[in-house]
């Protein structure tokens, strides 16, 4: 099981950079501390993972086949690629980091790529943000005036919504499971070492393990340097990117929580007009996005090289 390390590395990647953006938003306004957060995460993660994350899996077989080394690399650089981006403190993608470190990896060994796919998971890249943000501004149009006619005193509303902002996290939380598994194991499921079912745990637990351990560096990012939110659009933010990571994991399209989770919330800030919305930062993350899927493919394709030049001198 050595060959899945790297996979395992992954998954705690992403846990820890994707934690973020599903109670990131709820620990920023005060429902939930941050350890009850990430156990509550952790917990729905790997629901999400073991039950519903086997969809995804199929697209990235359907993207390129590769063995088990070509699926060793695949997971090692886009491991490599989000711990470093983590460490940043960027909310990057890790279906960028997959898809470019499956592509590199199939272009340095000469393998087919099927483009329809690809031009389907790069249009997913571009609908999720984009769909967060403008379910996230219309949610915020009909709520709010609904709330500002409610009779329903301040604190009760505040009570509500904190309640809310738990619930959908821990939806939100099986939906990264469901839609991000497959970024950890599926390329073991096409290499023939894992079944959908194995896959999805071994996934799940890995995720998991990244959010208890290493997620509160990007967490500091969602909600607090983005945009500042109140509860209410906090709720409505994580509603949306809930929302758009249930809907392309019915398709079976993994796609970025962060990417969604970024959307969402400056939808929300857009409510309050341009100025709201830290550009500088939102610039940060849009270099993140373009840099993740370009390094994992040139980690991918420079590590086959490495591999076919060492198994040559062997």
């Amino acid at each position: 099981m050595w060959a899945i390390a790297p996979a395992l590395l992954m998954g705690w990647a992403l846990g820890a950079n994707d934690a973020a953006n599903v109670c990131g938003l709820a620990v920023t306004v005060g429902a939930l501390r941050f350890r009850a957060a990430v156990l509550l995460t952790a917990l729905f993660v790997l629901a999400g993972a073991g039950l519903s994350g086997q969809a995804g899996m199929g697209t990235y077989r359907a993207l390129a086949e590769h063995g088990l080394a070509g699926a060793f690399l695949v997971a090692l650089s886009a491991a490599l690629t989000i711990t470093l981006m983590t460490g940043r403190g960027l909310p990057v993608s890790t279906s960028q980091a997959a898809v470019g470190a499956i592509l590199g990896v199939a272009l340095a060994a000469g393998k087919p790529v099927d483009l329809r796919i690809l031009g389907r998971i790069v249009l997913s890249w571009v609908s999720s943000p984009l769909g967060a943000m403008v379910l996230a501004f219309l949610l915020h149009g009909l709520v709010t005036p609904f709330l500002s006619r409610s009779r329903l005193g301040l604190e009760t509303l505040d009570r509500l919504a904190r309640w809310g902002l738990i619930l959908i996290g821990v939806w939100g939380a099986y939906a990264l499971g469901a839609n991000n598994v497959a970024n950890v194991t599926g390329v073991f499921v096409g290499a023939g070492l894992l079944s959908p079912a194995a896959a999805g745990l071994i996934g799940g637990a890995s995720i998991a393990l990244g959010a208890l351990t290493y997620s509160r560096p990007v967490m500091e990012t969602i909600g607090q340097k983005l945009v500042q939110v109140g509860t209410w659009p906090a709720l409505l933010a994580l509603a949306a990117q809930a929302a758009v990571l249930q809907g392309f994991a019915l398709l079976g399209v993994p796609v970025s929580s962060s990417q969604a989770v970024v959307g969402a919330v400056v939808g929300i800030g857009l409510v309050k007009g341009v100025s709201a919305v830290n550009l500088r930062q939102i610039l940060r993350i849009l270099l993140g996005w373009i840099l993740t899927p370009a390094l994992s493919g040139l980690v991918g394709a420079l590590g086959w090289v490495l591999f076919r030049v060492l198994l040559r001198g062997g």
